[in-house]
């Protein structure tokens, strides 16, 4: 496989990865970050670095905007519900483990 059809391929993927966090809004950022330790900030923050190493500013909002597909206070606004204790918790105690 050449370098630009990887390329091509892991692009499609991540397209696809946002595609699907974009059709299921309900599952809750806290909840990725509980069972899978990122979440669609931690996204944004990496699509951000990314450009930064192929020399391109995008600042952490204009990143969000991208994986959220809208502002980030309009998500929130819209499909953000507030963490349940149980959520809390969950996330308090995979930080201490």
């Amino acid at each position: 496989m050449t370098e630009d059809t990887q390329t091509r391929i892991e692009a499609a993927a991540f397209r696809r990865l946002l595609e699907h966090l974009d059709n299921n809004k309900q599952v809750q950022n806290i909840d990725l970050m509980i069972l899978a330790d990122f979440c669609r900030n931690c996204l944004a923050k990496w699509y951000s670095a990314a450009a930064a190493d192929e020399g391109e500013h995008i600042d952490y909002d204009a990143a969000r905007e991208i994986i959220y597909k809208m502002p980030y206070s309009e998500w929130k606004e819209h499909h953000q519900a507030p963490a349940t204790q149980a959520q809390l918790d969950a996330m308090a105690a995979k930080k201490k483990a």
